[in-house]
């Protein structure tokens, strides 16, 4: 259990600082781009995703907190799936810890991607990103598990 509680950690510790040193360019510099299909542009998302629940306002980094250590104890009481996903939930654990921290230092989630080509998709950040790919790989590699078991 050692060197998977190692191994999710290290992930966990990459993504919530490289996530948090993009975070810092972003919020220092007040950097911002355009091109044809992205804009660059730093904003504070109040809620979670698409601004959802933004009403709850100071309660959403409680309840966040709340739900991650609900989420991490149920992990690691199960092993299971922590010992087959150690890398995987760690980024995801990792990301969306980021998103936490920033709620505390700025008020709101730190974002700055906003695709804007064909259609108008919400503005995200580095740790949106990771989370969705740790998840398509986690669901990925069960259904390959799976076809080799079969």
């Amino acid at each position: 259990m050692r060197k998977i509680l190692t191994i999710f950690a290290l992930s966990f510790f990459a993504v919530l600082v490289a996530d948090q040193a993009v975070k810092w360019f972003f919020v220092a510099t007040n950097f911002h781009a355009k091109s044809e299909f992205i804009d660059l542009v730093l904003t504070y998302n109040r809620g979670v995703a698409f601004s959802m629940f933004a009403s709850l306002g100071e309660w959403l980094k409680f309840i966040q907190i709340l739900l991650v250590l609900a989420a991490f104890s149920y992990l690691y009481y199960e092993k299971i799936l922590l010992g087959e996903y150690p890398i995987e939930l760690g980024a995801i654990f990792g990301a969306g810890c980021s998103n936490i921290i920033d709620r505390f230092m700025h008020g709101g989630v730190v974002d700055y991607v906003f695709w804007h080509k064909w259609f108008e998709f919400a503005i995200f950040n580095l740790a949106d990103v990771i989370i969705n790919v740790a998840v398509f790989v986690l669901i990925l590699r069960g259904f390959v598990k799976r076809r080799v078991r079969e």
